[in-house]
């Protein structure tokens, strides 16, 4: 009788949930869901329940020769959902699983934009079901989730998706009357766990109490005890779905607690490199002695700010089996901070400046000596310009020839709030300094008390070149970020020049992407060549992957566009004749109505420098969209392209070999958007860098 019993519960409670357009168990037919004509198609199991693409779907004659071969080549199936029209936020949860090796992307794709947008991934395979869950903002235009299956290339990999559970909400909320416990975990541990309370089953301990959200015996709530805990400070871990949207708000939450003394009970956030940050913790002054006698769910709220991924830890540590228990209940979450009094969350782009138009929010130090210069250089072979476009403007402080010996410039930014994390980005190039670690340094001032930490210093030189600075710092008080760069004499010294500072929240590994997937349209190069390929029919060589100088003296780059220290993609003239040619093709890309800008930098530097060629591609004829012709500039420029295509197209890079060795053409840092392409003009020069060079 108990699993009619559980069947029939099961059935009871599905009547509550409010399913939205989207949802699919896959029982009889897959509710709309369609393969994308252009792919493998994902297949409706016999049986009904669930649906795959497995690697079996190439054609079986790959095996009829008896070898034991595995088939060549990649497949992938995109199954596509009906169009959706979700005004208000919910939240997708996904049963699915990955046999022997693969990866499943889910996708949300909107008319009329040429790129998907990355929900979620995972390349994790499995030996059962797993849930994952991940958040649709509110969106005003409809859309279709796109989830893309690639089975590996064994016989037996493939991969398969139970449920879709399209439902109102936030997926941090839940009260756990759903099987599927909202997609929360239990972290294992040998002697207390998170269980699953109520449900009129008896328990461990009969003075549990009725769940909050029905205040019945039959709801459930979630609830650990320390029965079996044996050695000190044993701890039990309730871990959430990772958020996937940058969110901020108030998370409320229903618990009881008995033995206060005997156990501790918090709440953290953790991110994806497993740091943890304390949000709430629980003390005498929550809990009363006659809530505990008369068993009242206690409510608390806590603001939450999350400007990345992160999971929140309901976490509960024993200090022996006398410990207690705790139960939790009800959990939801509100896009308004709990009190009033909350501080916004802050916006780091105040902190952001390229200095194409005077210095921002940034100020001058008021001491003696030489100051930041805004200085532009325009594009030619002598100088190099600046990082932002290679024609705009940049800070310079440097040495000259005059009365005082050495300098100490400061460039002192705007206030950033305490008790926050920062990763800071910018860019810098130094030239002719003899010791390195005074030439650059930047500091951390406290508004309050003055005093300084110095976060970041230089201790190597850059050849010239922008390279990139990545610094992840915290202040436990309001601060101010200063850029100093100190010169003691003349002749130790040299120029330093600064550009493009950014700042968001939380640590750098975390927000510059280094966890997760190039958005699509989106090419650095630094993990290889983002769908781009290389175009084999009629070429007699290829774009090379490279990182650091060009093996030709006088041409080619020094170092790539994104850090100075990373990967580009680079035509090498030397084993090639002139006008031979070298073509990279993108990915296709589907039509949209309105304006594309496609924005990528060239480095065209070399006596005897050829062609660099852009073309949209539309069944197989080429139509140009840009061209640049010779030697341009030693620096990095940006080009910005925008163009209307309607049908499905490629954008085409083409290179071609000019005259001599000294012809190499380079490319990096390759956006493709919807929209139009922002302003973008050459300012006049405002000073000279000729020691920039």
């Amino acid at each position: 009788m108990l699993p009619l019993y559980l069947l029939t519960f099961v059935a009871t409670i599905q009547a509550y949930i409010q399913l939205l357009p989207g949802s699919c168990n896959f029982e009889s037919n897959t509710c709309g869901y369609t393969s994308d004509a252009d792919f493998t198609s994902w297949t409706l199991h016999n049986d009904g329940r669930f649906v795959a693409v497995d690697a079996a779907a190439i054609d079986d004659q790959e095996y009829s020769t008896g070898s034991g071969a595995e088939p060549q080549g990649e497949i992938t199936g995109v199954l596509l959902s009906p169009p959706l029209e979700h005004e208000e936020w919910s939240c997708l949860r996904l049963v699915y699983q990955i046999t022997e090796s693969g990866s499943l992307e889910v996708l949300q794709r909107v008319a009329g934009k040429s790129f998907d947008k990355p929900l979620w991934s995972s390349q994790a395979p499995s030996d059962s079901w797993v849930i994952s869950s991940m958040d649709l903002q509110n969106n005003t235009e409809p859309y279709r989730v796109v989830i893309e299956g690639k089975p590996g290339p064994s016989r037996g990999s493939s991969v398969a998706i139970f449920e879709i559970h399209i439902t109102p909400g936030y997926c941090l909320e839940c009260d756990f009357e759903e099987s599927h416990l909202c997609g929360y975990s239990n972290q294992w541990n040998a002697n207390v766990n998170w269980y699953v309370g109520g449900g009129g089953i008896q328990i461990v301990h009969n003075t549990m109490p009725n769940d909050h959200t029905y205040n019945n015996k039959t709801g459930h709530f979630m609830y650990v005890d320390s029965n079996y805990a044996k050695t000190f400070k044993e701890v039990a871990k309730l871990l959430s779905p990772m958020t996937t949207v940058p969110m901020s708000g108030c998370l409320s939450f229903q618990y009881q607690r008995s033995q206060e003394r005997g156990n501790l009970f918090s709440v953290f956030t953790r991110d994806r490199l497993g740091q943890y940050q304390e949000l709430w913790r629980a003390g005498p002054e929550n809990q009363n002695s006659w809530s505990e006698m008369l068993g009242e769910w206690i409510p608390v709220q806590m603001d939450l700010k999350a400007p990345y991924s992160v999971q929140v830890v309901f976490e509960v540590a024993f200090n022996s089996p006398r410990g207690g228990h705790v139960a939790l209940d009800d959990i939801s979450f509100s896009p308004e901070f709990c009190s009033t009094d909350t501080e916004p969350t802050f916006d780091p782009s105040i902190a952001n400046c390229d200095f194409e138009s005077g210095l921002c929010h940034y100020t001058q130090g008021q001491v003696q000596g030489s100051s930041w210069r805004r200085v532009s250089v325009r594009p030619n072979i002598f100088r190099n310009g600046d990082h932002t476009t290679g024609a705009g403007s940049f800070l310079l402080a440097h040495s000259r020839l005059g009365p005082r010996s050495g300098y100490v410039s400061r460039l002192i930014g705007p206030t950033l709030p305490g008790n926050m994390k920062y990763c800071l980005r910018f860019y810098f190039s130094l030239r002719g300094f003899n010791q390195t670690d005074q030439a650059l340094a930047v500091y951390l001032v406290q508004q309050q008390s003055g005093s300084q930490e110095k976060i970041w210093t230089q201790g190597e030189k850059s050849r010239g070149i922008w390279i990139a600075a990545d610094v992840t710092f915290q202040t436990s008080q309001p601060a101010k970020m200063v850029f100093v760069s100190t010169c003691r004499s003349f002749w130790d010294c040299g120029s330093v020049a600064l550009d493009d500072i950014s700042m968001t929240l939380g640590d750098c590994d975390l927000t510059a992407g280094l966890l997760s997937s190039p958005f699509p349209g989106h090419c650095d190069f630094e993990a290889g060549l983002c769908g781009y390929t290389l175009d084999k029919q009629g070429d007699t060589a290829d774009w090379e992957w490279r990182r650091g100088p060009t093996p030709t003296s006088y041409t080619g780059p020094r170092g790539d566009h994104t850090t100075g220290l990373g990967y580009y993609l680079h035509m090498e003239a030397s084993p090639m004749l002139p006008g031979q040619n070298i073509r990279l093709l993108s990915r296709p890309i589907r039509g949209a109505w309105g304006p594309q800008c496609l924005s990528f930098y060239y480095h065209m530097y070399g006596s005897g420098t050829g062609k660099l060629s852009v073309y949209i591609n539309k069944d197989g004829e080429d139509v140009l969209l840009w061209q640049r012709r010779g030697e341009q500039s030693i620096a990095w420029l940006r080009a910005q392209v925008e163009y209307r295509s309607y049908n499905q197209h490629q954008i085409v890079f083409e290179a071609v070999r000019g005259s001599s060795v000294r012809s190499d053409i380079a490319i990096d840092d390759i956006i493709l958007e919807g929209g139009s392409c922002p302003e973008m003009a050459i300012r006049p020069t405002v000073g000279t860098s000729n020691e920039i060079e």
